[in-house]
């Protein structure tokens, strides 16, 4: 759908890893991503795998807005007490998207069933970029890029730069 007020603006993703264990080689969520954004003639700008420590995060993060307007963080959203990328990135939001993690786990939902309520997907902006935390699974990260931001982040971009 293309909305009457979005904006021609060149979108310039970065896409980060967050996994102590993942490398470029074994990034199966982070190649995923960069395909379909690539495929759907997004430039990629930025692409790097930081440990799930929040500095690292952040730092990362700050690099990254240097050279885009869309970053994309994958892994490090669950419960477990490394899980840390959410608590990274949320103070760093000027306005929250709750519709983003909202409709991520509404259509999780229908593909994994009440397990989809443990994802603590995210989604904002910050100086006029938007940023996307999403679960780090293969399966995830298609769905959030295909089916959320991939569609809107031309919409968002408008938006946060009004």
């Amino acid at each position: 759908m293309i909305h009457k007020h979005t904006q021609k603006i060149p979108i310039l993703a970065a896409v980060i890893t967050v996994s102590s264990t993942r490398t470029k080689e074994n990034d199966t969520s982070g190649k995923t991503i960069c395909d379909i954004l690539t495929s759907a003639e997004i430039q990629i700008k930025h692409y790097s795998i930081v440990s799930d420590r929040i500095e690292s995060i952040r730092s990362e993060v700050y690099l990254a807005f240097k050279k885009s307007n869309c970053v994309i963080l994958n892994g490090g959203t669950g419960l477990t007490h490394d899980d840390c990328t959410i608590e990274a990135v949320l103070p760093l939001l000027d306005k929250k998207i709750d519709g983003f993690g909202e409709l991520f786990r509404m259509k999780s939902y229908q593909e994994i069933g009440t397990s989809s309520m443990l994802s603590r997907a995210l989604a904002g902006t910050c100086h006029g970029k938007a940023i996307f935390c999403i679960p780090g699974s293969t399966p995830a990260v298609t769905l959030a890029t295909k089916e959320l931001i991939v569609p809107e982040i031309a919409h968002i971009l408008s938006h946060a730069n009004k």
